[in-house]
């Protein structure tokens, strides 16, 4: 497992991406509802480590507005290798900045990041199943279609470790 830093959404992009979670099980997909006993919620994460230490990156990030209400456009869906399918927001201005803030306050404090989610690198994406079967991916993404364009504005923000079952909030 991984801890993550993860945004999460507006009510209404959350329940829509749980409906669309619903539909891909519906079609024999895994979805993110499914992991971990329930407990995922949809997010965007912001930088992902092996292990975080809450206290180290909430001093880290002191003065920091982790959940800043960012407006996303989620426009497109994508795979990564390994069957992993996810919506991916317009990467904007102003998220690619806000990404850039967190990562330079985590990486002034020698918190040590996982490389594809450091900027320049990072994906922004919003993970909806870790497990796509080969033959049924097609079917999948065209469920994902049907629910873009999805509007969304970040209303919170964690430090998540589920290996360790912490979910600590961040301002």
């Amino acid at each position: 497992m991984v801890a993550a830093l993860e945004l999460y959404l507006d009510t209404d992009a959350t329940r829509r991406i749980r409906v669309l979670w619903d539909a891909l099980e519906s079609e024999g997909v895994q979805s993110m509802r499914s992991l971990l006993e329930q407990r995922h919620r949809p997010h965007v994460s912001l930088a992902v480590a092996p292990r975080f230490d809450p206290e180290r990156v909430a001093a880290a990030l002191r003065g920091t507005v982790v959940a800043a209400p960012l407006r996303l456009s989620f426009a497109h869906a994508g795979q990564f290798v390994g069957r992993v399918l996810w919506l991916g927001p317009t990467p904007t201005v102003e998220l690619l900045a806000h990404h850039a803030r967190v990562h330079d306050r985590l990486a002034e404090a020698g918190i040590a990041l996982v490389e594809h989610y450091r900027p320049g690198r990072w994906v922004p994406h919003c993970t909806l199943s870790m497990r796509v079967p080969n033959a049924l991916m097609a079917a999948a993404v065209r469920r994902c279609l049907e629910v873009l364009p999805l509007e969304a504005t970040v209303v919170g923000a964690a430090l998540t470790d589920h290996a360790r079952d912490i979910c600590h909030p961040l301002p």
